[in-house]
């Protein structure tokens, strides 16, 4: 399953705020980002009350969510050009006039964008992804991948390192592993078959216990 970026519209509104953050927390566990949801809700509502304070209540914004290579991008749109967000001198402790200081202690870093009809205040959040397509940093994902860069480089010789192996290469490699380790255990007397089936169970329990790591 992709993590396909998406965006709302939305009525920059107090009341809104709430909305975005309980939509924000559905789509991050969805994309198994499940530990960025306090930090992304925290963020979501400054963006959004940075509009509501210095913008105005009522005005029409657009939140858009996305992956920018291995971090989280939230972006909040509204149509006002002259007001730009600025870093508050207030402290982390106060309850108002944090503005954007928040933000900027949370996020990897932030900005503004300026277009002719709006402006696009922005975040980055570190996803703890290892590559960029979004695949999480899973153990059993990091140790395939070792193997298949082996593997690769043996079938398909090349100067250098490989940086990534390309999908085609990548599933011949892998049925190429999977073969030998069943030449392996027959060759230590077990059943091939069996060992199947037993890597088969433990694969499905483990999608059981983190069934959203593997689906960015």
């Amino acid at each position: 399953m992709p993590c396909k970026p998406w965006d709302i519209a939305f009525t920059a509104e107090p009341s809104e705020v709430a909305a975005l953050r309980r939509l924000m927390r559905m789509r991050l566990v969805v994309w198994g980002l499940d530990g960025l949801v306090d930090e992304a809700q925290l963020c979501l509502s400054e963006l959004v009350t940075n509009v509501i304070t210095h913008v105005g209540p009522g005005t029409p914004a657009t939140l858009a969510v996305s992956l920018n290579g291995t971090h989280l991008r939230i972006e909040v749109h509204d149509p006002d050009t002259r007001v730009l967000p600025v870093l508050s001198e207030a402290g982390l402790d106060s309850e108002s006039g944090r503005g954007m200081t928040l933000v900027d202690a949370i996020a990897v870093r932030w900005g503004v964008l300026l277009h002719p009809d709006r402006k696009v205040t922005w975040c980055e959040l570190a996803a703890n992804l290892t590559v960029h397509n979004g695949h999480m940093a899973a153990p059993g994902v990091t140790r395939a991948e070792a193997l298949l860069g082996f593997y690769a480089t043996m079938q398909v010789p090349r100067r250098g390192e490989m940086s990534r192996v390309g999908s085609a290469v990548a599933e011949e490699a892998a049925i190429a592993a999977i073969t030998d380790f069943l030449h392996w255990f027959r060759a230590h007397g077990r059943d091939a078959d069996d060992m199947l089936e037993r890597a088969q169970m433990r694969f499905d329990s483990e999608q059981v216990l983190l069934p959203l790591h593997y689906r960015c």
